[in-house]
């Protein structure tokens, strides 16, 4: 129903030409063999369609093949990394935002850890394999879309890149992966390694780390735009242009870096896990808020907020919904 409200056609015949339109298989059975083969067994336990249930796996790409085929638009997700100093842990943090569709398919993964796989959470839409998660060594993972960045059809999609990297315990291992991947879709990832936090804007053709300050690089924090990939589609090139320039200021992206730019503007032994908890559930632009709570009738909202305790006593907290409407759940490896 969503496919067919967006883009006013059979969802059917979408799904079919975008599977056609692109060849992802390849890239996830060279990368991540395991979550296909677990994406099949979804497919068969709930007695759909493959091709429908690896379809709904690309969140991100379906979006870009949308942007591409009607101008379609999407804007949402914050993420916030902190490295660990003396009188703090390290963590990262998001508000997942997502379509208002997938309101109350909020789903936590608990994988049990094997002598191949390490014990992890993963936060996702049920039927989904992973929107974000971290893992018992320290791993964890946000994502944020960025949309103007150069795309490829036969990469590997966002979905698999989260879960290949969950499923990695040393942090060299997670770099090497993150950065010899072809990205599908152009992505800003945010990666916890035990004390220290990355930040990272990736495209089809390149991946750049980045420093929101470069005298504070133990915080990290993105939206939506891309300001150090320049790797751009060439009909976005106008708007990255401007972005760089600060002309785009009212864009509803830059309003929200704008809003964590200011709220971390202090001292990293001053950032809390209680004052980033005020951040994901701030609302400082009413037009465009970090945290955006459910509408009925709206397109996006945030689907939930996670906080990654990545040293010491390790856990994950999570949101069923917007962190103003839900309250923080805590879990232990």
């Amino acid at each position: 129903m969503a496919i067919a409200l967006t883009t006013h056609r059979n969802a059917d015949s979408v799904i079919a030409e975008f599977l056609n339109t692109t060849n992802f298989e390849p890239a996830i059975k060279k990368w991540t063999p395991e979550i296909l083969d677990e994406v099949k067994g979804i497919a068969e336990g709930s007695g759909q369609k493959y091709e429908d249930v690896l379809s709904f796996q690309l969140v991100d790409e379906f979006w870009v093949y949308l942007d591409k085929l009607a101008n379609i638009k999407t804007d949402h997700c914050s993420s916030i990394g902190v490295s660990k100093i003396k009188n703090h842990q390290a963590f990262i943090a998001q508000n997942m935002d997502l379509e208002n569709y997938m309101n109350g398919y909020q789903k936590l993964l608990h994988i049990i850890g094997t002598r191949t796989e390490p014990e992890q959470y993963i936060l996702t839409c049920a039927g989904l394999i992973a929107t974000t998660g971290m893992n018992e060594s320290g791993i964890g993972i946000c994502c944020n879309t960025l949309m103007e960045l150069q795309a490829s059809e036969n990469g590997l999609p966002v979905a698999f890149v989260v879960r290949g990297i969950l499923n990695k315990r040393n942090g060299n291992d997670v770099l090497f992966f993150l950065n010899n991947v072809q990205h599908a879709s152009g992505q800003n990832y945010i990666i916890g390694i035990q004390d220290s936090v990355y930040d990272f804007e990736s495209s089809s053709n390149q991946i750049i780390r980045f420093y929101p300050n470069q005298n504070q690089k133990e915080i990290v924090y993105h939206t939506n735009h891309a300001l150090v990939n320049h790797d751009v589609k060439p009909w976005y090139r106008e708007y990255h242009k401007n972005i760089l320039e600060g002309i785009a200021k009212n864009m509803n992206s830059v309003i929200r870096f704008n809003t964590l730019e200011k709220r971390l503007e202090k001292p990293t032994s001053e950032i809390s896990i209680d004052g980033i908890k005020l951040i994901l559930v701030s609302k400082d632009d009413e037009n465009n808020p970090v945290c955006r709570p459910y509408q009925e009738g709206g397109r996006v909202f945030t689907f939930s907020s996670v906080l990654y305790t990545l040293t010491g006593k390790r856990s994950i907290q999570i949101t069923y919904g917007s962190p103003d409407q839900s309250k923080y759940k805590e879990h232990f490896f």
